[in-house]
């Protein structure tokens, strides 16, 4: 298509660029492809606007990723809307996403993010915590997305054990929570020894093991179990693609380790 883009087009794509690793934007890829049909534009102009989208971005710019020089004032516009308003973009991509399918936002979310509103409360309630579980999905799958699905301390990628961990808890900061740099993806162990302080990771990503992870009988722990953790100890992090876990969030964390 020749016409111009909108406003709503972009976001939902931004929204689309955040939630998935960026290497899997291609025009062949099913998700591409429904995108296209949902908002009138085709797999290959999708994949442009991505690029495009991701010449604003930070890290991107870093690793030398830029635009194909077809970036539009109003890709910055909408760029400089949302980031760090991680929160607002989720609700309104959603809410334009119902509109393209031309159904009620809780109806097109149980098919966009799976999620089941059965259960939801009535009257004002009702609608923050429709937000409130956008805000989650959003959180989860850009942090899963932007490690490209490995924990960030072992690598280990298998989908059923890994997890999208805030560094400053949900309860602690509310204006970070949705924040993609507010998170670290790590396997279901690692992620409880992070949250109870027997892992600790420096502000520079380095991860420090607590003698205090392998319990108060340490005879009792296998030698080659005590090997491995150990293993990780002053190791670097793995770090990701997008969305860098924030250094003053770490050090926050990083106050309550010790060793």
């Amino acid at each position: 298509m020749k016409d111009n883009w909108t406003e709503e087009q972009i976001t939902v794509v931004l929204y689309e660029y955040c939630r998935r690793p960026f290497g899997q934007f291609s025009g062949t890829k099913p998700f591409v492809i429904e995108l296209g049909e949902l908002i009138c534009r085709t797999p290959s102009a999708i994949v442009r606007k991505a690029c495009n989208l991701a010449s604003f971005d930070p890290q991107m710019k870093g690793r030398g990723v830029g635009g194909l020089g077809h970036t539009s004032k109003l890709d910055g516009i909408i760029w400089n809307r949302y980031f760090g308003h991680w929160d607002q973009l989720a609700y309104d991509a959603e809410s334009l996403i119902a509109k393209f399918k031309e159904k009620k936002l809780e109806e097109s979310l149980e098919e966009s993010i799976n999620i089941d509103l059965s259960d939801l409360p009535q009257g004002k309630e009702r609608k923050q915590e429709v937000k409130r579980r956008i805000n989650q999905d959003f959180f989860r799958r850009t942090v899963l997305s932007s490690y490209n699905y490995k924990c960030c301390i072992t690598g280990i990628n298998n989908l059923d054990l890994i997890q999208a961990s805030h560094i400053v808890g949900w309860s602690e900061d509310e204006g970070n929570r949705t924040n993609p740099q507010n998170g670290l993806c790590m396997n279901i162990l690692f992620h409880k020894a992070y949250d109870e302080n027997v892992i600790g990771i420096s502000p520079d990503y380095e991860i420090f093991i607590s003698e205090r992870f392998f319990g108060e009988r340490l005879k009792d722990v296998g030698q080659e179990t005590i090997d491995y953790i150990r293993g990780f100890d002053h190791k670097k992090l793995i770090l990701p693609r997008r969305f860098y876990p924030d250094k003053d969030m770490l050090a926050a964390h990083f106050e309550k380790f010790h060793v």
